[in-house]
């Protein structure tokens, strides 16, 4: 598969890519600066530069893709209207280059506590607002194959490819950015992903069973 993965230099995508190159798939990244590009070809990806949040469309990346991945953010240290521009719309003008393109599957990197705002508080609700806004529109479209993943708190510690899926929202608990990676790969290749939202955290599970059976 051709996938293009929005925010390509992020710790959680650049495993991904990596990941996904090392499968066989053509894995694309979208970066903003250049200067990002060698890090992505060093894990076997192909940079693609482009800028997510100033520009009207992403089309024109989209285009050729047979699935995309929102694994894109503001970061921690920005502010309010970042997390909106990046966050969001970000998010959202990929999943409309998607359908100008054809480009049915969607998987979107959001976060725990998307679906209550209201408990980030002054720390993390903006974040959490632009993340479950995203998480809706996407899920509201009606013409794409969506996967929404929601990792709790990310950490550096190795994978271990065991994690615990949850689709009931409201769950805590940490989870290894190399975990993330390996689940968001699976879900490209997993139908049963499709049409689902759920929390990831660390857990007993092999992730190949853990998502086999989300969909029931």
């Amino acid at each position: 598969m051709d996938i293009l993965v929005a925010g390509g230099h992020g710790q959680v995508a650049l495993r991904l890519l990596k990941l996904l190159a090392d499968q066989g798939h053509t894995a694309r990244g979208l970066i903003r600066k250049p200067e990002q590009a060698a890090d992505l070809q060093a894990a076997g990806a192909v940079a693609v530069i482009g800028d997510l949040e100033n520009e009207e469309s992403l089309s024109a990346y989209v285009k050729g893709a047979d699935a995309v991945v929102f694994a894109a953010g503001a970061g921690p240290g920005s502010g309010d209207a970042r997390k909106r521009t990046v966050d969001l719309g970000g998010a959202v003008k990929l999943a409309d280059a998607a359908v100008d393109q054809g480009v049915r599957r969607y998987v979107m990197i959001s976060s725990v506590g998307a679906h209550d705002p209201a408990a980030g508080g002054d720390t993390m609700g903006a974040y959490f607002a632009a993340k479950g806004e995203a998480d809706a529109y996407v899920t509201g479209l009606g013409t794409l194959d969506w996967t929404i993943v929601r990792p709790g708190h990310l950490v550096d510690e190795p994978g271990t490819g065991l994690v615990t899926v949850r689709r009931e929202p409201g769950g805590r608990g940490q989870v290894p950015r190399d975990d993330v990676a390996a689940v968001v790969a699976a879900c490209l290749t997993t139908p049963a992903t499709i049409g689902v939202t759920f929390e990831l955290f660390a857990g007993p599970d092999p992730i190949d069973e853990a998502l086999r059976h989300i969909g029931g």
